[in-house]
């Protein structure tokens, strides 16, 4: 708001021109404030330097303030991004120390970023842009490396599963399948040989290495014994003599191609009466009662749990449940008979129906949160979400998804296109979260400077008897403090004791001057009642009293409301006085009307004497006549006397009702302004 015209004599045409207005173009002579805000923005088109922007500001501020605000802006921005400059540098090299790491940890890397955003870092410019893309291709790389070595270590499973399927099988499938594993074994190894050759290959967690290690062990041990095996079996086909492969179900083949019974065959011929005993029964050999009571007892406990939670339908609880089952029987299976062996499948069937019911619905749940995570950044022109309601609809999805995986196995390759479009719509949420960031470290950076200003401008004016001014640019500072703009609680903490520390330092000079007022205007007020009691009134005294009252006023801002309660006060004793004084003028002229009175009746009766023709009588009415007219000369002298006193007071209270608004008139800026000054009502 720029100020209003002070009433001050305008300046002669001779005056000299403002040294600035060279540098200028004039701003300083200009005649209006639009017109000098005008030239301010084309000299500041010009970019000029930062001590001739200084200087200018100190001297426009106290001249016109809108026009003075696009240099504040200006300076305000050279400061801004001289500190940018100093942080970008610093956060610049520490990510190029990051990158240039042999070994980089993404623990690290997005700490580089969290970090540089709260310090108020420029992220959105070169050269952090360029660097914050650098370090996360780094970590993106790094995450693939992770990713593909689970992927390795799941593939290597499933290797090892297709053998042993075929060790089941007959010997010619497995030999037909042999070239076709070579080779998938053989890609899997070099597979593996690029991860562990990839120059970030050291970045990765310290979990990872030995996971692809013992993916490959376990893979080669399960290769290296299944390559002989079928070389064994395809040699004992050709040749009778030769011998037969460790695989029993190859050797129980190849023993029936030469005719010869299998082994369970041989087993079963060689016990006497073999025929009439169940299968199992030869098989086991007898053991203690206790012992199989204890098995059986063991077995059926776990059994029960296993059937409680497939009834329930506990997908995640009947898998663990079967788990335990089948490590029950490891130990106790060859103890258990037939009947409770056959319950025991059964059930084992069932949870594995129910875990492969429960794989699918999950898998239901989680292609619909893909489908919505793939829609966020694909939504209609203008219906795009904000960062905000980005960042709670990514935190609700991926709250869904870790409930989708309670209810059953998980799904990686569904997880990782879920990922994916996660990461993708956050980053508008960094974009959103860059752009706080940047304008909290502008706000603050921008308070930081106010309060530097203040502190500046307390030291500059420190010997200033210019209260009103004061008191101006103090409010002129609350208002910008207020409109600086939003940043966190934990920064406004910070900046607001510094603010009241230095706005405070600042406003002491005034305080202990409105202090000082206040003790001379209640020596006024007591001085105006003592006038006021007083048996005659002293005109002069009062004008003068007034005088010094309206004086104090216009030197000494005070709250408005506190200066008319102080100014009502002051006033009210005069203000009896004068209407003591006109009480008594209507009594003078009361008492001047009954003397005339005395007269009119005095000459009534000496008409009547004359009447009468009676010398004494008409003597008489003669003195009574001139008696009155003496006392109705001397009342008339009061009377005009007590008028004259009467206009005096009049005139010097309209003098003072007019220098009293004059009073007010000239503090009106400071209420424009913000300021609470008041000057003393009339």
């Amino acid at each position: 708001m720029s100020d209003a015209p002070e009433v001050n004599p305008a300046p002669a045409k001779t005056q000299e021109a403002h040294p600035l207005d060279a540098l200028t173009g004039g701003a300083f002579s200009a005649a209006t404030s639009g017109e000098r805000a005008s030239r301010i923005r084309d000299w500041l088109a010009t970019q000029p330097a930062q001590e001739q922007l200084q200087e200018v500001f100190k001297e426009l501020s106290g001249r016109d303030k809108g026009a003075a605000r696009a240099v504040r802006e200006r300076l305000d921005e050279i400061r801004r991004a001289k500190g940018q400059e100093a942080i970008a540098a610093e956060w610049a090299e520490k990510a190029q120390a990051l990158l240039a790491a042999p070994k980089l940890n993404i623990a690290d890397a997005l700490a580089w970023q969290r970090d540089a955003a709260k310090a108020g870092a420029p992220l959105s410019r070169e050269p952090l842009s360029l660097l914050k893309v650098q370090v996360a291709d780094r970590v993106k790389v790094i995450e693939d490396l992770q990713h593909r070595v689970q992927v390795q270590r799941e593939a290597a499973v499933l290797l090892a599963q297709r053998i042993e399927v075929l060790s089941t099988k007959p010997w010619r499938d497995a030999h037909a399948a042999l070239e076709l594993l070579r080779a998938d074994v053989a890609r899997w190894q070099e597979q593996a040989q690029e991860l562990t050759g990839d120059a970030s290959w050291a970045s990765v967690e310290a979990r990872f290495p030995p996971l692809l290690d013992a993916s490959r062990t376990q893979l080669l041990v399960v290769w290296d014994a299944f390559q002989p095996a079928v070389a064994q079996a395809a040699a004992a086909a050709e040749d009778a003599n030769a011998p037969l492969p460790p695989v029993p179900v190859w050797a129980d083949e190849l023993r029936v191609a030469r005719g010869l019974p299998t082994e369970a065959a041989a087993a079963a011929a060689a016990a006497p009466g073999a025929a009439a005993k169940p299968a199992r029964t030869p098989n086991k050999p007898k053991v203690d009662p206790e012992v199989r009571d204890k098995a059986v007892q063991a077995v059926r406990d776990a059994l029960v749990v296993l059937e409680k939670e497939t009834a329930e339908g506990h997908g995640k609880a009947s898998a663990g449940a079967a788990a335990a089952l089948r490590a029950v029987l490891k130990n106790h299976g060859k103890h258990i008979d037939a009947a409770l062996e056959q319950q025991v499948h059964t059930a084992l069937v069932a949870a594995g129906e129910l875990e492969g019911w429960q794989r699918w619905g999950a898998d239901q749940v989680r292609e619909d949160l893909v489908a919505k995570a793939e829609g966020l950044l694909n939504r209609p022109e203008g219906q795009a979400l904000g960062g905000r309601k980005m960042q709670e609809t990514l935190r609700a999805l991926r709250e869904q998804w870790k409930q989708s995986d309670q209810g059953g196995a998980p799904n990686h390759g569904l997880w990782k296109k879920f990922d994916e479009a996660c990461n993708a719509a956050h980053k508008v949420v960094e974009a959103w979260l860059d752009k706080i960031r940047a304008d909290a470290a502008e706000h603050k950076a921008q308070r930081l400077a106010l309060i530097e200003e203040v502190k500046a401008w307390t030291q500059e004016h420190a010997t200033s008897g210019d209260w009103k001014a004061i008191n101006r640019a103090l409010y002129q500072f609350g208002d910008r403090w207020r409109e600086g703009g939003h940043v966190g609680e934990k920064i406004f903490a910070e900046l607001q004791p510094l603010w009241k520390q230095a706005i405070a330092g600042a406003a002491a000079p005034l305080e202990a001057a409105q202090k000082d007022s206040l003790a001379r205007r209640h020596a006024m007020i007591d001085e105006a009642v003592a006038l006021g009691a007083a048996p005659a009134l002293r005109i002069d005294a009062v004008k003068a009293l007034q005088q010094r009252w309206q004086a104090e006023a216009q030197t000494v801002p005070l709250d408005r409301k506190h200066e008319q309660k102080l100014w009502d006060a002051f006033r009210k004793p005069i203000d009896e006085a004068f209407n003591r004084k006109s009480a008594d003028r209507e009594k003078a002229v009361t008492e001047l009307s009954a003397r005339d009175r005395v007269v009119l009746d005095a000459s009534k009766a000496l008409e009547a004497a004359n009447a009468t023709g009676d010398a004494q009588q008409i003597r008489a009415a003669v003195q009574a006549l001139e008696a009155a007219l003496r006392g109705q000369a001397q009342a008339a002298e009061a009377a005009a006397s007590a008028q004259k006193s009467e206009q005096s007071a009049a005139a010097s209270v309209a003098q003072a009702d007019e220098a009293a608004p004059a009073a007010g008139d000239g503090e009106a800026p400071a209420a424009e302004e913000g300021g609470e000054a008041a000057a003393a009502p009339a």
